[in-house]
Protein backbone atom coordinates (compact mmCIF):
# COMPACT_ATOMS: atom_id res chain seq x y z
CA UNK A 1 0.00 0.00 0.00
CA UNK A 2 1.23 3.27 -0.94
CA UNK A 3 1.91 5.89 1.53
CA UNK A 4 0.70 9.25 1.88
CA UNK A 5 1.54 12.71 3.20
CA UNK A 6 -0.98 13.88 5.02
CA UNK A 7 -1.00 17.79 6.95
CA UNK A 8 -0.92 17.95 10.69
CA UNK A 9 -4.86 19.07 10.75
CA UNK A 10 -6.05 15.91 9.44
CA UNK A 11 -6.41 14.20 12.55
CA UNK A 12 -5.69 11.02 13.32
CA UNK A 13 -3.25 10.43 10.24
CA UNK A 14 -2.71 6.63 11.51
CA UNK A 15 -6.14 5.21 11.24
CA UNK A 16 -7.51 7.50 8.98
CA UNK A 17 -8.12 6.49 5.16
CA UNK A 18 -8.52 9.26 2.59
CA UNK A 19 -11.08 8.47 -0.39
CA UNK A 20 -11.42 11.24 -2.76
CA UNK A 21 -11.94 10.89 -6.17
CA UNK A 22 -12.92 13.78 -8.61
CA UNK A 23 -16.01 13.44 -10.94
CA UNK A 24 -16.03 15.78 -13.51
CA UNK A 25 -19.90 16.48 -14.76
CA UNK A 26 -20.21 18.02 -18.22
CA UNK A 27 -23.14 20.52 -18.09
CA UNK A 28 -24.73 22.57 -21.23
CA UNK A 29 -27.41 24.40 -21.72
CA UNK A 30 -30.20 23.15 -23.80
CA UNK A 31 -30.31 24.64 -27.32
CA UNK A 32 -33.84 24.10 -27.63
CA UNK A 33 -33.98 27.15 -25.35
CA UNK A 34 -37.16 25.63 -23.25
CA UNK A 35 -37.34 26.89 -19.72
CA UNK A 36 -38.62 25.72 -16.64
CA UNK A 37 -42.27 26.47 -15.70
CA UNK A 38 -41.32 26.26 -12.02
CA UNK A 39 -38.20 28.71 -12.22
CA UNK A 40 -37.96 30.04 -15.35
CA UNK A 41 -34.12 28.79 -15.86
CA UNK A 42 -33.01 27.08 -18.91
CA UNK A 43 -33.02 23.11 -18.87
CA UNK A 44 -29.42 21.55 -19.02
CA UNK A 45 -28.01 18.87 -20.55
CA UNK A 46 -25.79 16.70 -18.91
CA UNK A 47 -22.80 14.25 -19.18
CA UNK A 48 -23.68 12.15 -22.43
CA UNK A 49 -26.58 13.94 -23.18
CA UNK A 50 -24.35 17.39 -23.56
CA UNK A 51 -21.48 15.60 -25.58
CA UNK A 52 -24.03 14.39 -27.81
CA UNK A 53 -25.15 17.88 -28.67
CA UNK A 54 -22.23 19.47 -28.68
CA UNK A 55 -21.06 16.61 -31.54
CA UNK A 56 -24.40 17.12 -33.59
CA UNK A 57 -23.52 20.98 -33.42
CA UNK A 58 -20.06 20.51 -34.67
CA UNK A 59 -21.07 18.12 -37.49
CA UNK A 60 -23.83 20.40 -38.68
CA UNK A 61 -22.03 23.69 -38.76
CA UNK A 62 -20.64 24.84 -42.22
CA UNK A 63 -17.36 25.30 -42.83
CA UNK A 64 -16.44 29.28 -42.49
CA UNK A 65 -19.96 29.89 -40.34
CA UNK A 66 -17.85 30.02 -37.32
CA UNK A 67 -15.79 33.39 -36.70
CA UNK A 68 -12.22 33.33 -37.17
CA UNK A 69 -12.47 29.63 -37.17
CA UNK A 70 -12.63 28.66 -40.60
CA UNK A 71 -11.73 24.95 -40.45
CA UNK A 72 -14.44 24.58 -37.76
CA UNK A 73 -17.38 22.26 -38.43
CA UNK A 74 -18.84 18.84 -40.23
CA UNK A 75 -19.87 21.30 -43.37
CA UNK A 76 -22.53 18.35 -43.81
CA UNK A 77 -24.89 20.98 -45.01
CA UNK A 78 -22.62 22.46 -47.37
CA UNK A 79 -22.29 18.55 -49.08
CA UNK A 80 -26.15 18.35 -49.88
CA UNK A 81 -25.16 20.85 -53.04
CA UNK A 82 -21.95 19.22 -54.17
CA UNK A 83 -22.01 16.83 -57.32
CA UNK A 84 -22.70 12.84 -55.64
CA UNK A 85 -19.03 11.39 -56.43
CA UNK A 86 -17.45 8.12 -55.48
CA UNK A 87 -15.36 8.83 -52.37
CA UNK A 88 -17.38 11.38 -51.28
CA UNK A 89 -18.35 9.39 -48.30
CA UNK A 90 -14.41 8.91 -47.48
CA UNK A 91 -14.05 12.61 -47.46
CA UNK A 92 -16.83 13.38 -45.09
CA UNK A 93 -16.18 10.92 -42.66
CA UNK A 94 -12.21 11.47 -42.35
CA UNK A 95 -13.54 15.49 -42.36
CA UNK A 96 -16.40 14.42 -39.16
CA UNK A 97 -13.28 12.50 -37.73
CA UNK A 98 -10.60 15.36 -37.49
CA UNK A 99 -12.96 18.20 -36.34
CA UNK A 100 -14.41 15.45 -33.43
CA UNK A 101 -10.90 14.89 -32.44
CA UNK A 102 -10.32 18.68 -32.77
CA UNK A 103 -12.63 20.56 -31.47
CA UNK A 104 -14.30 18.27 -29.20
CA UNK A 105 -12.03 16.74 -26.44
CA UNK A 106 -14.68 14.65 -24.08
CA UNK A 107 -15.43 12.42 -27.12
CA UNK A 108 -13.28 9.90 -28.53
CA UNK A 109 -15.15 8.80 -31.51
CA UNK A 110 -15.29 4.97 -32.51
CA UNK A 111 -17.06 4.84 -35.98
CA UNK A 112 -18.58 6.96 -38.53
CA UNK A 113 -20.21 5.90 -41.17
CA UNK A 114 -21.61 8.36 -44.09
CA UNK A 115 -24.33 7.56 -46.37
CA UNK A 116 -25.39 9.76 -49.23
CA UNK A 117 -28.32 9.21 -51.45
CA UNK A 118 -27.64 11.57 -54.71
CA UNK A 119 -31.07 10.46 -55.96
CA UNK A 120 -32.56 11.68 -52.99
CA UNK A 121 -30.93 14.78 -52.43
CA UNK A 122 -29.27 13.68 -48.96
CA UNK A 123 -27.32 12.43 -46.76
CA UNK A 124 -27.17 10.62 -43.29
CA UNK A 125 -24.44 10.23 -40.78
CA UNK A 126 -24.30 7.87 -38.38
CA UNK A 127 -21.01 8.54 -35.23
CA UNK A 128 -20.38 6.35 -32.53
CA UNK A 129 -18.11 7.50 -29.44
CA UNK A 130 -17.31 7.26 -26.37
CA UNK A 131 -17.73 10.27 -23.27
CA UNK A 132 -14.13 10.50 -22.11
CA UNK A 133 -14.36 10.25 -18.03
CA UNK A 134 -16.47 7.69 -17.91
CA UNK A 135 -17.16 4.65 -20.48
CA UNK A 136 -20.01 4.64 -22.12
CA UNK A 137 -20.85 4.94 -25.50
CA UNK A 138 -22.95 7.54 -27.28
CA UNK A 139 -24.53 7.07 -30.80
CA UNK A 140 -25.79 10.13 -32.98
CA UNK A 141 -27.66 9.36 -36.13
CA UNK A 142 -28.56 12.20 -38.66
CA UNK A 143 -29.44 12.96 -42.11
CA UNK A 144 -30.13 16.23 -43.71
CA UNK A 145 -31.89 16.26 -47.06
CA UNK A 146 -31.74 19.27 -49.49
CA UNK A 147 -35.49 20.71 -50.00
CA UNK A 148 -36.20 21.88 -53.31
Amino acid sequence: MARRAFAQEDGNLNTASVKSSRVRQYIDIDLAFANKPSSGEIYKKTDAASVKQAVKTLVLTNKLEKPFRPDFGGDVRGLLFELADYGADDVVKEDIIDNIERYEPRAEVIDVVVNTQPDRNSISVNIKFRVVNTSEEVELTTSLARLR
